[in-house]
């Protein structure tokens, strides 16, 4: 309602200018058209579409633009170097590191999502934002729902003992290797939709030289 009364007093006042003024009026508004033209040409510039295969989802296909390709390089650039993406062995690290370095991607990755432009693109086929979100929702959620509980109840019952002495350690760094496999097609998916072309080498950088990842 309102833009349309500026619109309609911003007609009024046009149609009761003329010379100079008048030619500045309409010269200020073509130019407000052409900007915003131009906004939205570079927001949809570049479509394309990108074919992935995930664990649950089978293959998908995505529609991205430079905004969305942005979107997917902050999310892969957040999740490979965390836990998500380095395997943790049975003698390495600690449990609750790990979870709570997936906590701070669980809410990282859902604050870059409410901070960035939605899709507006897309009409048919899934968005970054679809990616993220099932991400979230079929791979984080439910490790972190089952075992975050467990080991918070092992911590307040036996203060100061090693989660070597937890009984469901091995079953937690059983489900958390799956979990990393699963995430790691979530990661390759965000490097397809990003433009990322070594994604892999950044997964998995070779042993022998690259320095080792610790936990946050």
């Amino acid at each position: 309602m309102t833009a349309g009364a500026v619109v309609g007093l911003g007609v009024f006042a046009i149609g009761r200018t003329s010379g100079f003024l008048l030619f500045a009026i309409t010269g200020a508004l073509a130019g407000a058209l052409v900007a915003g033209g131009l906004d939205a040409y570079r927001r949809s510039a570049r479509l394309a579409e990108v074919k992935v295969t995930l664990p649950q989802l089978s293959e998908l296909t995505f529609v991205v633009n430079n905004d969305s390709r942005q979107v997917a390089w902050q999310l892969f650039i957040e999740s490979v170097t965390r836990v998500s993406a380095q395997r943790l062995d049975d003698e390495d690290g600690l449990l609750r590191e790990a979870l709570t370095s997936l906590y701070g991607l669980f809410a990282t990755t859902r604050e870059t999502l409410k901070v960035s432009r939605p899709s507006t693109h897309v009409n048919i086929g899934m968005t970054v934002e679809c990616l993220a979100v099932n991400f979230l929702n079929l791979e984080l959620r439910p490790f972190l729902s089952r075992w975050h509980p467990r080991l918070r109840a092992f911590e307040q019952e036996s203060p100061g003992r090693p989660e070597t002495d937890w009984p469901l350690a091995t079953e937690c760094r059983a489900e958390l290797r799956l979990l990393q496999r699963n995430a790691h097609e979530y990661l390759l998916a965000f490097a397809r939709l990003a433009g990322i072309r070594d994604a892999e080498a950044m997964l998995n950088p070779p042993s022998a030289t690259a320095p080792p990842l610790s936990v946050r």
